[in-house]
C-alpha cells in the first residue's frame, strides 16, 4: 500500500542523487553589554536563552561548556539579579592554574566561580554547538506568527517518513511562494499539507530533516516575535539554507539536497460524499474501536457515511459507533486506524472529510491543513473499481464505433458538396 503509487510512483522512491546531512547551527541573542572580553546580562534574560536553545554544547570565549550545566548553575546563582561572565585573568580570585587552564569566571552578587573547558559535557553529550552574541538590543522584524509556525510544524513532522532508505521523505519541504509559506511531510501513505497565508519574505523552498526539527516547535512556543528566511547557501552551489530568528536565539540549518516529490497532485481535487464532523470526538470513537482489539498495533476502521453521521465499525463488526456530521452525499471506506487518528490530530477541532471513491485516498481539511491518507482495500472497493473499469471500457468502446460512422458522414456530406458544384 502506498500513496497514489500507481500516478506518483517517485513517493516510494530514493533519488540517487547523493544526500548530504542537515547541518544546525544555533546562536543565542544575548542582551547585555560587553565587558572587556565577557560580558554582563540580566541574570533572568541568560536562563531564558538558554533554557530556549536546542543544543547541548555553548560556545564561550573559545571554551565549550555543557548547556543543561550552565543553565542550571545560573538558575541555583542568588545575591544579584546580574551575571558577569569574562575569561579568568590573573588580576582578582584567579590563581595561576586557573589563568593558564583557560577558565571562564562567573560572578553573580557575592558568588564566584571558574569553569574549565568541557565542563559539564560528557562522553555521550550530542555534539550540537549553539554559538553566543552579545549586543545592546536584538530587534527582529517578525513575518510569522510563533505559534503559527510551531502548530504548524507539529501538524506535518509526525508525517515524515522514518525509513532510512527514503531520505527526501525523511524530510521537511519549507516553500515560500505568492505570499504563502508552505510546509509539507509525507511518507509515502500520508500526506500533509499547511500553508500559512499572508507570509511576508522571499520565495524559495528547502528540505530540512526530521530530526534537525526535533524540538524546536516546543522552542517558537516561548518566542515573542519570529522572522523565517530562506537563502543560498550550504555545501553545494545550489544549496539552500534556513534561517529562524528569534529574539532569543538564532536557528540556521542547511537543506537536504535532493528533489521532493510533486505532492500537489497526490491531493484529489474530486469528491462525491463530504463530511464535516468533531474530530474530537472521532478520536474518542477511534480509541474505543481500538480498545476492544487484542491487537491494537494494527487495525483498521470501516467509514460508513450518510443520513447525518459517519458510523466507524470494526471490519469483522464486533464495535461500531456513530458521530453526528453535516453530510452532503455518501459513501463508505476503510481506513488504517493509525493513520485515521493522525490525520484528525493534525487537523483538529471541526474537519471536512472528503471522498470521491472507496478506492481512492481520502482528503481531510480544516484551517488551511490538508491531509491526504491512503485507503485500504476492501470487497466493496474492490467492486466499485471492477464497476468503474467496465464503465470506461464500454464508453471507450462506444467512442470507437461512433468514430467510424462520424467520419463517414463527413466524406458523404463532402462528395454532396462537390456534385453540388458540378451541377451548378
Amino acid at each position: 500500500m502506498s500513496l497514489l503509487l500507481g500516478e506518483a510512483g517517485e513517493f516510494a522512491h530514493t533519488p540517487d542523487s547523493r544526500r548530504g546531512c542537515s547541518k544546525k547551527v544555533e546562536q543565542l541573542n544575548i542582551v547585555g553589554k560587553r565587558s572587556g572580553e565577557g560580558f554582563v546580562a540580566h541574570r533572568a534574560k541568560l536562563v531564558n536563552a538558554l533554557s530556549r536553545a536546542m543544543a547541548e554544547r555553548l560556545l564561550l570565549m573559545d571554551l565549550t561548556i555543557g548547556r543543561k550545566g550552565l543553565l542550571g548553575y545560573i538558575k541555583a546563582l542568588s545575591g544579584s539579579n546580574v551575571v558577569k561572565i569574562v575569561p579568568a585573568s590573573s588580576n582578582g580570585n584567579a590563581s595561576d592554574t586557573q589563568v593558564t587552564d583557560k577558565r571562564l569566571k562567573v560572578v553573580c552578587g557575592a558568588n564566584t566561580s571558574f569553569l574549565s573547558d568541557m565542563a559539564w559535557i560528557g562522553d555521550k553529550t550530542p555534539q550540537t554547538i549553539a554559538e553566543l552574541r552579545v549586543s545592546p538590543d536584538n530587534t527582529i522584524k517578525p513575518n510569522l506568527s510563533s505559534l503559527e509556525l510551531s502548530e504548524a510544524l507539529n501538524r506535518v513532522l509526525p508525517f515524515t517518513a522514518t525509513d532510512e532508505k527514503q531520505v527526501v521523505l525523511q524530510s521537511v519541504l519549507i516553500r515560500a511562494k505568492d505570499g504563502e509559506l508552505q510546509l509539507v511531510g509525507a511518507d509515502g501513505f500520508r500526506l500533509s499539507v499547511v500553508a500559512l497565508k499572508g507570509f511576508e519574505g522571499d520565495g524559495g523552498q528547502v528540505l530540512i530533516h526530521r530530526d534537525e526539527l526535533r524540538g524546536i516547535a516546543n522552542a517558537l512556543r516561548k518566542a515573542r516575535r519570529v522572522s523565517l528566511a530562506m537563502e543560498k547557501g550550504g555545501e553545494s552551489l545550489e544549496g539552500m539554507r534556513l534561517v529562524i530568528d528569534t529574539e532569543a536565539i538564532r536557528y540556521r540549518w542547511d537543506g537536504q539536497e535532493g528533489k521532493y516529490p510533486d505532492f500537489e497532485k497526490l491531493i484529489p481535487t474530486e469528491c462525491a460524499t463530504i463530511a464535516h464532523f468533531d474530530a474530537v470526538e472521532a478520536l474518542k470513537a477511534i480509541a474505543s474501536l481500538k480498545a476492544i482489539l487484542d491487537n491494537s498495533k494494527s487495525f483498521t476502521i470501516d467509514l460508513a457515511i450518510g443520513d447525518g453521521a459517519v458510523v466507524m465499525t470494526n471490519p469483522d463488526e464486533i464495535a461500531s459507533t456513530t458521530i453526528p456530521a453535516d453530510v452532503d452525499g455518501e459513501g463508505f471506506v476503510r481506513v488504517d486506524g493509525q493513520f485515521l487518528a493522525s490525520a484528525l490530530r493534525a487537523c483538529g477541532g471541526m474537519v471536512d472529510l472528503m471522498l470521491n471513491k472507496s478506492y481512492q485516498p481520502i482528503l481531510f481539511t480544516s484551517d488551511g491543513c490538508q491531509v491526504v491518507v491512503m485507503t485500504v482495500r476492501s470487497q466493496r472497493a474492490n467492486e466499485q473499481e471492477e464497476q468503474d473499469r467496465k464503465v470506461k471500457e464500454a464508453e471507450a468502446k462506444s467512442q470507437a464505433k461512433a468514430k467510424p460512422v462520424a467520419e463517414a458522414k463527413g466524406k458523404g456530406s463532402r462528395s454532396s458538396r462537390k456534385r453540388a458544384v458540378a451541377v451548378a
